[in-house]
């Protein structure tokens, strides 16, 4: 009896080490991250009846859905949502803190390269970009290093940060649109002259009537999803991803719901057209996968780079608490507040980008003026003024009397040479409208549900069916999917694998 029970034993140790082989060996044909930029988590529901059954339905019919992902840093802009997706990070560690932010003192957009050049078009300045202000690694990167960089990964948006953020450093190319000339190009950081079958494509969307007609304004159309999605096709056939020895992964960013919610808002029919066309998009995109790579072997996550807030006028017309964020006159305020403390005569604050102030500390040196005295007269008359709920000084914030769940997520979003001094927050549904949002438009960048929670599905290889409510993070998207992988993690990764989307049947 004794050696049949150490014979039963010895089988079941050699059957789970051989299915820990075995698991660890599998690997999908081919990784595909969606981002849908400005896409609220509520969409889903509130257009589920209006889906085909094969582009959203089917992610959430047949995949499984973490319906409680939240944006855990302030602020919420596109560039640090697509990058924090596929380096499971946040500013503090990625480096890239909004659309624009300031290096060193310097004014920079967040891809801005002027070392390389625009391949693919004659407009220049459109095509001077690349991830080198990325400080950490991607999932494409690990996937690249683990691979001894077999594995492609390519990245496709109409934005140039939606493309080149989520593809990573080591990526084989990211293209975005240059509206100017209504083509998709890329710069000499990845290539010196477009592949063929890119060539090929833009000569396809340069004889559509459609594409020329939209021209410069493609964005502020559903027609700008059917391209990035035609795109990413041509990108899937030309690379052939999906068919080599190595796992390969295609990063699919959508603009146009950006574009068209900052303009239209959350409510209407331009807002339904654009989700009802991408839900068409979608399907033909899975339908290319089934065709190109194959069912089961291919696995896709959908997640936003962040939500929307409702347009505050329609807030206000249902009698709910709204209200523009007056951000010009409280920047004049405050040097009206310094000027009269201190007499100073020339300006103190450098720029106001996100909430967020960033003080001219050469400014306040040669004025004889003392960098934190001046920091704190400003923190002092921001608490004064209507519909500001807290005010940050980001040097301080664990020392400050402010909610934990503002503290967190303001020290998340924090990078002490590209973050500014001082950052406020604003009460829900208090929003500056400008130069990105219309009337009746919307934008982002609060701490709220509305700006901070976002869809997440997952789909395909090794995925499970179902649903959780647990909460969960915009920075476990990247830790998941390595672990499906079984890849290291980005290298400045803070999230934590959602283990219950894994089938490990």
């Amino acid at each position: 009896m004794k050696k049949i029970l150490l014979l039963l034993i010895l089988s079941l140790g050699y059957f789970a080490n051989s299915m820990a082989e075995n698991t660890f060996g599998e690997r999908p044909k081919l990784v595909v991250g969606i981002v849908v930029d400005q896409m609220r988590w509520d969409y889903l529901s509130r257009y589920y009846s209006q889906f085909g059954t094969d582009g959203f339905r089917r992610l959430i019919d047949d995949g499984f859905s973490c319906n409680n992902c939240l944006i855990n840093y302030f602020p919420t802009v596109t560039a640090i949502g697509h990058t924090s997706v596929y380096t499971g990070t946040t500013p503090a560690f990625h480096g890239i803190c909004g659309n624009t932010f300031y290096i060193d003192g310097k004014k920079t957009y967040c891809t801005d390269d002027n070392s390389v050049q625009t391949v693919g078009s004659d407009h220049q300045k459109s095509g001077k970009m690349s991830p080198r202000n990325l400080l950490s690694t991607t999932i494409g990167d690990q996937l690249r290093l683990h691979t001894d960089f077999r594995s492609k990964v390519i990245g496709v948006s109409y934005k140039d940060r939606a493309a080149i953020l989520p593809a990573g450093h080591s990526a084989n190319a990211a293209y975005w649109l240059d509206t100017k000339n209504s083509c998709f190009i890329t710069s000499t950081f990845y290539m010196n002259e477009l592949p063929e079958w890119a060539k090929q494509q833009n000569k396809v969307f340069s004889n559509n009537a459609k594409v020329r007609e939209a021209g410069k304004n493609i964005g502020m159309t559903p027609l700008c999803g059917t391209v990035i999605t035609d795109m990413a096709i041509a990108a899937l056939k030309g690379e052939q991803l999906g068919k080599g020895e190595s796992t390969d992964m295609l990063c699919v960013s959508y603009s146009q719901t950006d574009v068209i919610g900052h303009e239209y808002g959350t409510r209407g029919e331009r807002t339904d057209a654009v989700y009802l066309q991408l839900d068409k998009d979608l399907a033909r995109l899975l339908n290319t996968l089934d065709e190109q790579v194959g069912k089961g072997n291919y696995l896709v996550f959908l997640t936003a780079d962040h939500g929307g807030a409702h347009n505050y006028k329609f807030m206000q017309d249902h009698r709910f608490p709204a209200g523009k964020w007056q951000a010009p006159d409280m920047r004049n305020s405050c040097e009206e507040a310094v000027a009269k403390k201190f007499g100073n005569s020339q300006p103190v604050i450098a720029d106001e980008l996100d909430f967020r102030y960033f003080l001219d500390k050469k400014a306040i040196a040669d004025q004889g003026l003392d960098y934190q005295q001046v920091k704190d007269c400003i923190i002092e008359h921001l608490k004064t003024l209507p519909h500001v709920s807290a005010v940050v000084d980001f040097e301080k914030a664990a020392q400050q009397a402010i909610p934990p769940i503002i503290r967190e997520r303001a020290l998340l979003g924090y990078h002490y040479r590209r973050s500014g001094d001082i950052l406020v927050v604003s009460d829900p549904q208090y929003y500056t409208f400008g130069k990105w949002s219309s009337p009746i438009g919307t934008t982002h960048g609060d701490w709220n549900p509305y700006d901070a929670h976002i869809p997440l599905l997952f789909f395909g290889w090794k995925v499970k069916h179902g649903s959780t409510s647990r909460e969960v993070h915009i920075t476990d998207i990247a830790p998941t999917v390595c672990q499906m992988l079984h890849i290291q993690q980005p290298n400045a990764c803070i999230g934590e694998a959602v283990t219950e989307v894994i089938d490990n049947n």
